[in-house]
Protein backbone atom coordinates (compact mmCIF):
# COMPACT_ATOMS: atom_id res chain seq x y z
CA UNK A 1 0.00 0.00 0.00
CA UNK A 2 3.29 2.63 0.88
CA UNK A 3 3.54 2.87 -3.51
CA UNK A 4 0.13 4.63 -3.41
CA UNK A 5 1.61 6.72 -0.70
CA UNK A 6 1.94 9.57 -2.22
CA UNK A 7 -1.34 9.66 -4.48
CA UNK A 8 -4.23 11.86 -2.82
CA UNK A 9 -8.25 12.03 -3.52
CA UNK A 10 -7.64 15.63 -4.53
CA UNK A 11 -5.58 14.79 -7.56
CA UNK A 12 -8.25 11.98 -8.84
CA UNK A 13 -11.47 14.14 -7.96
CA UNK A 14 -10.80 16.54 -10.16
CA UNK A 15 -10.91 14.22 -12.85
CA UNK A 16 -14.54 13.78 -14.26
CA UNK A 17 -13.69 9.74 -15.30
CA UNK A 18 -14.59 7.64 -12.36
CA UNK A 19 -11.88 5.80 -11.14
CA UNK A 20 -10.91 3.60 -8.32
CA UNK A 21 -7.55 1.68 -6.99
CA UNK A 22 -7.65 -1.35 -4.74
CA UNK A 23 -4.73 -3.37 -3.42
CA UNK A 24 -3.15 -6.68 -3.66
CA UNK A 25 -6.10 -7.99 -1.25
CA UNK A 26 -9.18 -5.96 -2.78
CA UNK A 27 -9.82 -2.94 -0.68
CA UNK A 28 -9.88 0.25 -1.67
CA UNK A 29 -7.49 2.50 -1.33
CA UNK A 30 -9.23 5.79 -3.84
CA UNK A 31 -12.38 5.89 -5.30
CA UNK A 32 -12.97 9.51 -6.67
CA UNK A 33 -15.83 11.70 -6.43
CA UNK A 34 -16.99 10.57 -9.96
CA UNK A 35 -17.09 6.87 -9.20
CA UNK A 36 -18.48 7.43 -5.51
CA UNK A 37 -21.74 9.49 -7.54
CA UNK A 38 -21.90 6.83 -9.68
CA UNK A 39 -22.38 4.17 -7.01
CA UNK A 40 -24.71 6.45 -5.38
CA UNK A 41 -21.63 6.17 -1.96
CA UNK A 42 -20.01 8.34 0.58
CA UNK A 43 -16.02 7.87 0.76
CA UNK A 44 -16.83 6.60 4.05
CA UNK A 45 -18.41 3.80 3.02
CA UNK A 46 -16.28 2.55 0.65
CA UNK A 47 -12.40 2.98 1.86
CA UNK A 48 -10.46 0.43 3.32
CA UNK A 49 -12.86 -2.08 2.32
CA UNK A 50 -12.83 -5.30 0.01
CA UNK A 51 -14.60 -4.26 -3.83
CA UNK A 52 -16.74 -7.41 -3.36
CA UNK A 53 -18.05 -6.37 -0.52
CA UNK A 54 -19.27 -2.67 -1.40
CA UNK A 55 -20.44 -4.27 -5.45
CA UNK A 56 -20.46 -7.90 -5.47
CA UNK A 57 -20.50 -7.81 -9.34
CA UNK A 58 -17.36 -6.41 -9.89
CA UNK A 59 -14.56 -7.96 -11.37
CA UNK A 60 -11.37 -5.79 -10.41
CA UNK A 61 -10.09 -8.31 -7.88
CA UNK A 62 -10.27 -11.07 -10.40
CA UNK A 63 -8.23 -8.89 -12.21
CA UNK A 64 -6.04 -8.72 -9.17
CA UNK A 65 -5.52 -12.40 -8.85
CA UNK A 66 -4.93 -13.44 -12.66
CA UNK A 67 -2.73 -10.19 -13.18
CA UNK A 68 -4.37 -9.99 -16.60
CA UNK A 69 -6.20 -6.43 -18.19
CA UNK A 70 -9.90 -7.04 -19.27
CA UNK A 71 -9.88 -3.91 -21.56
CA UNK A 72 -13.09 -2.26 -22.56
CA UNK A 73 -15.57 -4.32 -21.31
CA UNK A 74 -19.89 -3.88 -20.57
CA UNK A 75 -20.41 -4.27 -17.06
CA UNK A 76 -23.31 -4.33 -15.36
CA UNK A 77 -23.54 -2.74 -11.85
CA UNK A 78 -25.20 -3.75 -8.77
CA UNK A 79 -27.44 -0.22 -9.07
CA UNK A 80 -28.17 -1.58 -12.44
CA UNK A 81 -26.22 0.71 -14.32
CA UNK A 82 -24.55 -0.30 -17.34
CA UNK A 83 -21.20 0.82 -18.52
CA UNK A 84 -17.99 -0.06 -20.50
CA UNK A 85 -14.39 -0.28 -18.38
CA UNK A 86 -11.29 -0.76 -17.79
CA UNK A 87 -9.64 -3.18 -15.07
CA UNK A 88 -6.34 -2.74 -15.04
CA UNK A 89 -3.78 -4.96 -12.36
CA UNK A 90 -0.92 -3.01 -11.40
CA UNK A 91 2.76 -4.02 -11.21
CA UNK A 92 5.47 -3.27 -9.07
CA UNK A 93 8.87 -5.18 -10.03
CA UNK A 94 6.88 -8.18 -11.87
CA UNK A 95 4.49 -8.61 -8.63
CA UNK A 96 0.57 -7.27 -8.45
CA UNK A 97 0.11 -4.93 -6.10
CA UNK A 98 -3.23 -3.50 -6.91
CA UNK A 99 -5.44 -2.42 -9.69
CA UNK A 100 -7.17 0.32 -11.31
CA UNK A 101 -10.72 0.28 -12.52
CA UNK A 102 -11.90 3.40 -14.89
CA UNK A 103 -15.52 3.55 -16.41
CA UNK A 104 -15.03 4.66 -19.72
CA UNK A 105 -18.93 4.78 -20.71
CA UNK A 106 -21.71 5.83 -18.13
CA UNK A 107 -24.25 5.53 -20.33
CA UNK A 108 -24.43 2.64 -22.65
CA UNK A 109 -27.44 3.69 -24.79
CA UNK A 110 -25.78 6.44 -26.90
CA UNK A 111 -23.15 3.58 -27.40
CA UNK A 112 -25.59 0.69 -28.46
CA UNK A 113 -27.78 3.22 -30.78
CA UNK A 114 -24.75 3.95 -32.31
CA UNK A 115 -23.51 0.53 -32.93
CA UNK A 116 -26.94 -0.35 -34.27
CA UNK A 117 -26.87 2.38 -36.72
CA UNK A 118 -23.32 1.78 -37.72
CA UNK A 119 -24.35 -2.04 -38.58
CA UNK A 120 -27.37 -0.99 -40.06
CA UNK A 121 -25.24 0.71 -42.41
CA UNK A 122 -22.72 -2.14 -43.06
CA UNK A 123 -25.15 -5.01 -43.30
CA UNK A 124 -25.78 -5.88 -46.78
CA UNK A 125 -22.12 -4.66 -47.84
CA UNK A 126 -20.82 -6.64 -44.87
CA UNK A 127 -22.46 -9.99 -46.24
CA UNK A 128 -21.11 -9.74 -50.05
CA UNK A 129 -17.78 -8.88 -48.76
CA UNK A 130 -16.42 -10.94 -45.62
CA UNK A 131 -14.08 -13.62 -46.20
CA UNK A 132 -13.27 -16.89 -44.49
CA UNK A 133 -10.73 -14.65 -42.09
CA UNK A 134 -13.87 -12.58 -41.31
CA UNK A 135 -15.95 -15.32 -40.51
CA UNK A 136 -13.63 -18.04 -39.05
CA UNK A 137 -12.11 -16.27 -36.16
CA UNK A 138 -10.69 -17.14 -32.65
CA UNK A 139 -12.85 -16.49 -29.81
CA UNK A 140 -10.87 -16.30 -26.75
CA UNK A 141 -6.81 -15.22 -26.00
CA UNK A 142 -4.92 -15.70 -23.01
CA UNK A 143 -6.61 -13.27 -21.02
CA UNK A 144 -9.77 -15.72 -21.07
CA UNK A 145 -7.95 -18.44 -19.45
CA UNK A 146 -8.02 -17.41 -15.58
CA UNK A 147 -5.97 -19.38 -12.93
CA UNK A 148 -4.10 -18.49 -9.87
CA UNK A 149 -2.19 -22.30 -9.96
CA UNK A 150 1.38 -22.58 -11.09
CA UNK A 151 0.22 -25.88 -13.15
CA UNK A 152 -2.03 -23.59 -14.84
CA UNK A 153 0.25 -20.57 -15.19
CA UNK A 154 2.92 -23.17 -16.35
CA UNK A 155 0.73 -24.50 -19.11
CA UNK A 156 -0.15 -20.78 -20.36
CA UNK A 157 3.77 -19.93 -20.72
CA UNK A 158 4.45 -22.68 -22.92
CA UNK A 159 1.73 -22.44 -24.79
CA UNK A 160 2.70 -18.52 -25.69
CA UNK A 161 6.01 -19.55 -26.53
CA UNK A 162 4.28 -22.42 -28.55
CA UNK A 163 2.08 -19.75 -30.60
CA UNK A 164 5.69 -18.44 -31.96
CA UNK A 165 6.46 -20.92 -34.25
CA UNK A 166 4.72 -22.97 -37.32
CA UNK A 167 5.64 -26.39 -35.97
CA UNK A 168 2.55 -28.21 -35.01
CA UNK A 169 1.16 -28.60 -31.19
CA UNK A 170 -0.59 -31.63 -29.23
CA UNK A 171 -2.94 -30.73 -26.62
CA UNK A 172 -3.77 -33.00 -23.90
CA UNK A 173 -5.76 -33.55 -21.22
CA UNK A 174 -9.51 -34.31 -19.59
CA UNK A 175 -12.74 -33.82 -20.90
CA UNK A 176 -13.80 -30.13 -20.15
CA UNK A 177 -10.26 -28.36 -19.02
CA UNK A 178 -10.60 -26.13 -21.55
CA UNK A 179 -8.11 -27.58 -24.77
CA UNK A 180 -10.19 -25.50 -26.89
CA UNK A 181 -9.58 -22.18 -25.05
CA UNK A 182 -5.91 -23.15 -24.88
CA UNK A 183 -6.15 -23.78 -29.14
CA UNK A 184 -8.03 -20.30 -29.96
CA UNK A 185 -5.57 -18.56 -26.98
CA UNK A 186 -2.62 -20.06 -29.30
CA UNK A 187 -4.11 -18.62 -32.58
CA UNK A 188 -4.53 -15.03 -31.19
CA UNK A 189 -1.15 -14.72 -29.93
CA UNK A 190 0.47 -15.98 -33.34
CA UNK A 191 1.48 -14.03 -36.18
CA UNK A 192 -1.86 -15.83 -38.34
CA UNK A 193 -4.32 -14.24 -35.65
CA UNK A 194 -5.88 -11.98 -38.39
CA UNK A 195 -5.91 -15.20 -41.02
CA UNK A 196 -8.39 -18.00 -40.23
CA UNK A 197 -8.90 -20.21 -37.24
CA UNK A 198 -10.62 -23.26 -38.49
CA UNK A 199 -11.96 -25.64 -36.05
CA UNK A 200 -13.01 -29.28 -36.67
CA UNK A 201 -14.20 -31.83 -34.35
CA UNK A 202 -13.20 -35.01 -35.55
CA UNK A 203 -15.42 -37.25 -33.33
CA UNK A 204 -18.56 -35.57 -34.50
CA UNK A 205 -18.03 -36.02 -38.24
CA UNK A 206 -19.21 -39.51 -39.77
CA UNK A 207 -16.43 -41.66 -41.27
CA UNK A 208 -18.07 -41.34 -44.89
CA UNK A 209 -17.85 -37.34 -45.16
CA UNK A 210 -14.29 -37.03 -43.07
CA UNK A 211 -12.57 -36.60 -46.33
CA UNK A 212 -14.12 -34.22 -48.17
CA UNK A 213 -15.00 -32.44 -45.31
CA UNK A 214 -11.23 -31.75 -44.03
CA UNK A 215 -10.05 -32.11 -47.96
CA UNK A 216 -12.64 -30.66 -50.27
CA UNK A 217 -13.82 -32.02 -53.50
CA UNK A 218 -13.91 -31.31 -56.91
CA UNK A 219 -17.52 -31.22 -59.19
CA UNK A 220 -19.18 -34.47 -59.89
CA UNK A 221 -16.54 -36.33 -57.51
CA UNK A 222 -19.83 -38.53 -56.22
CA UNK A 223 -23.48 -38.71 -56.40
CA UNK A 224 -25.20 -35.76 -54.26
CA UNK A 225 -21.96 -33.66 -54.00
CA UNK A 226 -22.58 -29.98 -54.45
CA UNK A 227 -22.26 -29.52 -58.19
CA UNK A 228 -19.59 -26.72 -58.07
CA UNK A 229 -17.15 -28.80 -55.18
CA UNK A 230 -16.35 -27.83 -52.18
CA UNK A 231 -13.44 -26.41 -50.44
CA UNK A 232 -12.08 -28.48 -47.48
CA UNK A 233 -11.36 -27.38 -43.71
CA UNK A 234 -7.51 -27.37 -44.29
CA UNK A 235 -8.10 -25.33 -47.82
CA UNK A 236 -9.87 -22.57 -45.72
CA UNK A 237 -7.56 -22.55 -42.85
CA UNK A 238 -4.52 -21.68 -45.40
CA UNK A 239 -2.32 -18.92 -43.83
CA UNK A 240 -3.87 -19.19 -40.72
CA UNK A 241 -4.70 -22.35 -38.52
CA UNK A 242 -6.52 -25.63 -37.91
CA UNK A 243 -7.79 -27.23 -34.39
CA UNK A 244 -8.52 -30.83 -34.74
CA UNK A 245 -10.73 -31.37 -31.89
CA UNK A 246 -10.52 -35.27 -30.88
CA UNK A 247 -8.29 -36.35 -33.37
CA UNK A 248 -8.08 -39.96 -31.78
CA UNK A 249 -11.05 -40.32 -34.07
CA UNK A 250 -9.75 -39.55 -36.89
CA UNK A 251 -10.59 -42.49 -38.93
CA UNK A 252 -7.28 -44.59 -39.72
CA UNK A 253 -7.43 -44.46 -43.54
CA UNK A 254 -7.35 -40.72 -43.66
CA UNK A 255 -4.66 -40.71 -41.35
CA UNK A 256 -1.61 -41.05 -44.38
CA UNK A 257 -2.99 -37.88 -45.66
CA UNK A 258 -3.06 -35.77 -42.97
CA UNK A 259 0.18 -36.95 -42.18
CA UNK A 260 1.15 -35.85 -46.08
CA UNK A 261 0.18 -32.28 -45.19
CA UNK A 262 2.30 -31.95 -41.91
CA UNK A 263 5.31 -33.52 -43.67
CA UNK A 264 4.97 -32.21 -47.22
CA UNK A 265 2.51 -29.34 -46.79
CA UNK A 266 0.80 -30.51 -50.04
CA UNK A 267 -2.72 -32.36 -50.67
CA UNK A 268 -5.36 -32.74 -53.05
CA UNK A 269 -9.22 -32.97 -52.82
CA UNK A 270 -11.18 -35.86 -53.16
CA UNK A 271 -11.45 -36.41 -57.35
CA UNK A 272 -8.68 -34.60 -58.07
CA UNK A 273 -5.04 -35.47 -59.06
CA UNK A 274 -4.23 -31.74 -58.99
CA UNK A 275 -1.93 -31.16 -55.55
CA UNK A 276 -2.56 -28.22 -53.78
CA UNK A 277 0.08 -26.25 -51.45
CA UNK A 278 -0.70 -25.73 -48.15
CA UNK A 279 0.41 -23.10 -45.33
CA UNK A 280 -1.36 -23.94 -42.12
CA UNK A 281 -0.99 -24.28 -38.39
CA UNK A 282 -2.02 -27.87 -36.85
CA UNK A 283 -2.91 -28.01 -33.50
CA UNK A 284 -4.57 -30.83 -32.40
CA UNK A 285 -6.27 -31.85 -29.07
CA UNK A 286 -7.01 -35.43 -27.14
CA UNK A 287 -8.66 -36.47 -24.23
CA UNK A 288 -7.35 -40.21 -24.98
CA UNK A 289 -3.50 -41.43 -24.36
CA UNK A 290 -2.91 -41.91 -27.92
CA UNK A 291 0.17 -43.74 -27.16
CA UNK A 292 -1.92 -46.48 -26.28
CA UNK A 293 -3.82 -46.01 -29.15
CA UNK A 294 -0.65 -46.54 -31.47
CA UNK A 295 -0.10 -49.70 -29.51
CA UNK A 296 -3.63 -50.59 -30.60
CA UNK A 297 -3.18 -49.53 -34.20
CA UNK A 298 -6.11 -47.58 -33.89
CA UNK A 299 -3.98 -44.40 -34.31
CA UNK A 300 -0.80 -44.69 -36.66
CA UNK A 301 2.66 -44.01 -35.05
CA UNK A 302 4.70 -41.67 -37.22
CA UNK A 303 1.36 -39.56 -37.52
CA UNK A 304 1.34 -39.44 -33.52
CA UNK A 305 5.36 -38.40 -33.79
CA UNK A 306 4.69 -35.75 -36.36
CA UNK A 307 1.91 -33.76 -34.30
CA UNK A 308 3.14 -34.36 -31.36
CA UNK A 309 6.20 -32.03 -31.96
CA UNK A 310 5.25 -29.26 -29.21
CA UNK A 311 3.27 -31.42 -25.79
CA UNK A 312 0.81 -29.30 -24.26
CA UNK A 313 -0.64 -31.03 -21.13
CA UNK A 314 -3.92 -28.83 -19.58
CA UNK A 315 -3.93 -30.14 -16.20
CA UNK A 316 -7.55 -31.32 -14.65
CA UNK A 317 -9.39 -28.65 -11.96
CA UNK A 318 -8.78 -31.17 -8.87
CA UNK A 319 -5.03 -30.87 -9.38
CA UNK A 320 -5.58 -26.97 -9.62
CA UNK A 321 -8.04 -26.50 -6.38
CA UNK A 322 -6.54 -22.85 -6.22
CA UNK A 323 -8.70 -21.77 -9.03
CA UNK A 324 -12.25 -22.65 -7.61
CA UNK A 325 -13.23 -19.88 -6.13
CA UNK A 326 -11.35 -17.87 -8.94
CA UNK A 327 -13.83 -19.42 -11.50
CA UNK A 328 -16.92 -19.79 -9.25
CA UNK A 329 -16.48 -16.16 -8.64
CA UNK A 330 -16.07 -15.68 -12.74
CA UNK A 331 -18.95 -17.49 -13.61
CA UNK A 332 -21.57 -15.87 -11.34
CA UNK A 333 -20.48 -12.50 -12.37
CA UNK A 334 -21.27 -13.54 -15.89
CA UNK A 335 -23.93 -14.76 -15.10
CA UNK A 336 -25.16 -11.49 -13.19
CA UNK A 337 -23.82 -9.36 -16.55
CA UNK A 338 -26.40 -12.26 -18.88
CA UNK A 339 -29.25 -12.59 -16.45
CA UNK A 340 -29.30 -10.12 -13.54
CA UNK A 341 -29.09 -12.85 -10.93
CA UNK A 342 -26.15 -11.97 -8.32
CA UNK A 343 -25.80 -15.01 -5.82
CA UNK A 344 -22.94 -15.42 -3.50
CA UNK A 345 -21.57 -18.60 -2.65
CA UNK A 346 -21.10 -19.54 0.80
CA UNK A 347 -17.78 -20.69 2.34
CA UNK A 348 -19.40 -24.50 3.05
CA UNK A 349 -20.47 -24.38 -0.16
CA UNK A 350 -16.65 -23.66 -1.33
CA UNK A 351 -15.39 -26.36 0.56
CA UNK A 352 -17.66 -29.26 -1.00
CA UNK A 353 -16.54 -27.53 -4.59
CA UNK A 354 -12.70 -28.05 -3.30
CA UNK A 355 -13.27 -31.82 -2.35
CA UNK A 356 -14.92 -32.52 -5.56
CA UNK A 357 -13.60 -35.15 -7.38
CA UNK A 358 -14.49 -32.69 -11.09
CA UNK A 359 -14.69 -35.28 -13.28
CA UNK A 360 -16.26 -33.03 -15.95
CA UNK A 361 -13.61 -30.43 -14.78
CA UNK A 362 -14.20 -26.86 -15.25
CA UNK A 363 -17.08 -27.91 -17.88
CA UNK A 364 -18.83 -29.47 -14.83
CA UNK A 365 -18.18 -26.67 -12.56
CA UNK A 366 -19.35 -23.96 -14.44
CA UNK A 367 -22.89 -26.33 -15.05
CA UNK A 368 -23.05 -26.45 -11.10
CA UNK A 369 -22.57 -22.74 -10.27
CA UNK A 370 -25.03 -21.65 -13.20
CA UNK A 371 -27.34 -24.32 -11.81
CA UNK A 372 -27.39 -22.88 -8.57
CA UNK A 373 -28.13 -19.55 -9.49
CA UNK A 374 -30.82 -20.27 -12.03
CA UNK A 375 -32.55 -21.93 -9.52
CA UNK A 376 -32.55 -20.05 -6.19
CA UNK A 377 -34.03 -16.76 -5.43
CA UNK A 378 -31.44 -16.36 -2.73
CA UNK A 379 -28.57 -13.97 -2.58
CA UNK A 380 -26.20 -16.38 -1.08
CA UNK A 381 -25.63 -20.11 -2.18
CA UNK A 382 -25.54 -22.64 0.94
CA UNK A 383 -25.38 -26.68 1.64
CA UNK A 384 -28.99 -27.08 0.61
CA UNK A 385 -28.42 -25.56 -2.79
CA UNK A 386 -25.56 -27.84 -3.70
CA UNK A 387 -27.11 -30.70 -6.44
CA UNK A 388 -27.46 -33.63 -4.85
CA UNK A 389 -24.68 -35.37 -6.35
CA UNK A 390 -22.42 -33.38 -5.41
CA UNK A 391 -23.28 -34.05 -1.59
CA UNK A 392 -23.17 -37.22 -1.31
CA UNK A 393 -19.95 -37.76 -3.23
CA UNK A 394 -18.94 -34.97 -0.26
CA UNK A 395 -20.54 -36.63 2.28
CA UNK A 396 -19.21 -40.15 1.18
CA UNK A 397 -15.51 -38.68 1.37
CA UNK A 398 -16.39 -36.43 5.16
CA UNK A 399 -18.42 -38.94 6.95
CA UNK A 400 -19.95 -36.89 9.83
CA UNK A 401 -18.26 -37.59 13.46
CA UNK A 402 -19.72 -40.01 15.73
CA UNK A 403 -20.53 -38.89 19.13
CA UNK A 404 -18.98 -41.77 20.99
CA UNK A 405 -15.48 -41.07 18.58
CA UNK A 406 -12.58 -39.81 20.17
CA UNK A 407 -10.55 -36.63 19.23
CA UNK A 408 -7.54 -39.47 18.48
CA UNK A 409 -9.70 -41.68 16.14
CA UNK A 410 -11.49 -38.42 14.21
CA UNK A 411 -7.59 -37.25 13.97
CA UNK A 412 -7.00 -40.79 12.24
CA UNK A 413 -9.76 -40.69 10.14
CA UNK A 414 -8.96 -37.59 8.65
CA UNK A 415 -5.37 -38.67 8.30
CA UNK A 416 -6.06 -41.62 6.34
CA UNK A 417 -8.55 -40.18 4.26
CA UNK A 418 -6.33 -37.05 2.96
CA UNK A 419 -3.37 -39.69 2.74
CA UNK A 420 -5.56 -41.92 0.48
CA UNK A 421 -7.15 -39.45 -1.60
CA UNK A 422 -3.71 -37.81 -2.02
CA UNK A 423 -2.07 -41.20 -3.66
CA UNK A 424 -5.50 -41.64 -5.69
CA UNK A 425 -4.43 -38.11 -7.09
CA UNK A 426 -1.12 -39.03 -7.75
CA UNK A 427 -2.14 -41.93 -9.64
CA UNK A 428 -0.61 -44.73 -6.97
CA UNK A 429 2.39 -42.87 -6.85
CA UNK A 430 3.92 -43.55 -3.36
CA UNK A 431 7.15 -40.78 -3.78
CA UNK A 432 4.99 -38.20 -5.67
CA UNK A 433 2.22 -38.49 -2.51
CA UNK A 434 4.87 -38.41 0.36
CA UNK A 435 6.03 -35.14 -1.69
CA UNK A 436 2.83 -33.29 -1.69
CA UNK A 437 1.77 -34.60 1.19
CA UNK A 438 5.58 -33.14 3.15
CA UNK A 439 5.99 -36.26 5.04
CA UNK A 440 9.27 -38.95 4.67
CA UNK A 441 8.63 -41.85 2.10
CA UNK A 442 8.88 -44.31 4.55
CA UNK A 443 6.36 -42.78 7.12
CA UNK A 444 3.83 -42.88 4.10
CA UNK A 445 5.22 -46.47 3.85
CA UNK A 446 4.24 -47.41 7.37
CA UNK A 447 1.13 -45.61 7.73
CA UNK A 448 -0.16 -47.62 4.40
CA UNK A 449 0.43 -50.89 5.44
CA UNK A 450 -0.97 -50.12 9.47
CA UNK A 451 -4.63 -49.18 6.91
CA UNK A 452 -4.21 -52.55 4.73
CA UNK A 453 -3.72 -54.30 7.81
CA UNK A 454 -6.85 -53.54 9.41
Amino acid sequence: MNIFASMTSLLFDQLPIPINFIDKDGRVIIMNDAFLQYLNLDLDDVKGKHLSDIDPSVRLPIVVKTGVAEIGEKHRFHNGKSSLVHRIPLFHQKEVIGGVGIILIEDLNFFYELKEHQERENRVSYQHSRKAADIYRAKYSFQHILTQSPLKKQAKESAKKYSANNLPVLITGESGVGKELFAHAIHQSSTRSHRPFIRVNCGSIPDNLMESELFGYTKGSFTGANKEGKVGKFELANGGTIFLDEVGELPVHLQPKLLRVLQEEEFERVGSNDILKLDVKVIAATNVDLGEAVGENSFREDLYYRLNVLNLHVPNLRDTPEDIPLLVNHFSTLMYQQLGSLRLFSPEVMEIFRGHHWPGNIRELKNVVERMIVNSEDDTLGRGHVPDYLLKDHTKKNPPVQGDQSLREVLYQTEKRMILDTLEKCGGNKAKAAEKLGIPRMTLYRKLNAYYDK
